[in-house]
């Protein structure tokens, strides 16, 4: 049973709009702050828990709001609130009506996101983790995938935020590590060796593991389904040069993966900032082997992060009509919304109004 209702008013501030999803600590929900708009209300599951236990429970928040970048998402209130089944805490965000990075990728279906696209959408994400890494002592992440990468329409073009950082932690100042936490997928070498050797470096290995997901629809190192925190072997092999995927890509983006996904923690862009930095000099230019037919992936491979789900072309045709109809009636902030929903479904629909959505953010009304 949720704990919110669909209509359901918290601390005659925000009206319950609807279900967004849930992880295993919390729920999070659309809400209409009723000053301030849309924003996303996260709710944690837990309930009954005394105000010191709520207190550490809104630890993400506090970290959030004390970090503070254009790139990662924004905190706007924490609280307490009377649930169904008891006392909960809860904080408030920016509410993305995009979705994550990976709904984005998906709705590309058979097609490679454009290398352009990926590249300025893994810079943003390097600067709001490179703000967290300059922290005194640096703060972590520990759990960078595209599921924890929000990305919407603002008036000059797609912006990446970071999110959940509910397992964000402090590194000892000494040793610079972290015991280690997250999915394994996006899991460097030496957390698989040493609990306690999550750090900036490891980081990096995610945005590394994310930026390749991008540029090929695979992960460089897929963990079997029986995959655990001790499995040996898992790095034995090598992973092709994205550049042998894509035709898109080149040799100096093949250094650029390499490098943050070398296997020794040491070897790989030490904090978010020094791949950034990389990223920055990186640019567009023709293939050295250019002679390899146009690659093209395939919808299934959009399953390599688990099944990819099923989209109905009325379901998103329903979305843009109604878009359209929020924009005759003036509420622009609306239509965007609902047409970046639309764009999870089609890729055609991103193509064919992403400029629209643009302009309706800049208040613009075509």
């Amino acid at each position: 049973m949720r704990l919110l209702e669909d209509g359901q008013i918290i601390r005659d501030t925000y009206e319950v709009e609807r279900f967004l999803g849930e992880g295993a600590f919390a729920e999070v929900y659309r809400v209409r702050h009723r000053f301030l708009g849309r924003q996303a209300m996260k709710v944690f599951k837990r309930v009954g828990m005394s105000l010191d236990d709520i207190n550490e429970m809104l630890g993400e928040a506090i970290l959030l709001s004390r970090i503070g970048h254009p790139n990662i998402v924004r905190v706007f209130d924490a609280n307490i609130i009377d649930s169904k089944q008891g006392v909960c805490g809860y904080f408030t965000m920016e509410n993305v009506p995009g979705g994550s990075l990976e709904k984005f990728w998906q709705s590309h279906g058979a097609s490679l996101v454009p290398i352009e696209t990926t590249v300025d959408l893994m810079k943003q994400v390097c600067r709001g983790i490179a703000q967290a890494h300059r922290e005194s002592p640096p703060i972590v992440h520990r759990d960078i995938k595209p599921q924890n990468i929000l990305v919407g329409y603002e008036p000059d073009g797609l912006r990446a935020r970071v999110s959940d950082f509910g397992l964000a932690k402090a590194v000892n100042p000494l040793t610079l590590l972290a015991s280690a936490a997250g999915t394994l997928s996006f899991k460097p070498p030496e957390v698989f060796a040493q609990r306690a050797s999550d750090s900036s470096a490891g980081d990096v290995w995610a945005i590394g593991t994310t930026l390749y997901l991008l540029l090929t629809d695979k992960l460089p190192f897929p963990m079997p389904e029986n995959a655990a925190w001790d499995a040996p072997d898992l790095f034995d092999r090598s992973f092709l040069p994205p550049s042998e995927i894509n035709p898109d890509a080149n040799k100096a983006l093949d250094q650029i993966v390499q490098k943050a996904l070398e296997k020794r923690a040491e070897d790989r862009y030490p904090t978010a900032k020094d791949l950034l930095n990389a990223l920055e000099h990186w640019k567009v230019g023709i293939p050295e082997h250019t002679s390899a037919a146009k690659f093209l992936s395939s919808e299934a491979s959009k399953a390599v992060l688990g099944a990819n789900p099923q989209v109905s072309e009325k379901s998103a045709d329903l979305l843009v009509e109604r878009a359209f109809k929020a924009r005759l009636a003036g509420r622009l902030a609306d239509a965007a919304d609902l047409m970046e929903e639309a764009f999870n479904k089609s890729q055609d629909l991103r193509t064919k109004y992403a400029h629209q959505v643009k302009l309706w953010r800049c208040g613009i009304s075509m």
